[in-house]
């Protein structure tokens, strides 16, 4: 699956991670939760 330009930004910022749950490609990041991004 190809990741989103915008997954790919926010995936920079400090403390976030890219994850695959349920075949989602999820970003999250516990030091700033409003930095979450979801690619269906």
């Amino acid at each position: 699956m190809k990741i989103r330009r915008s997954l790919k930004a926010l995936k920079d910022r400090p403390g976030s991670a890219v994850v695959r749950r349920h075949g989602k490609v999820l970003v999250i990041n516990k030091q700033n939760p409003r930095w979450k991004a979801r690619q269906a």
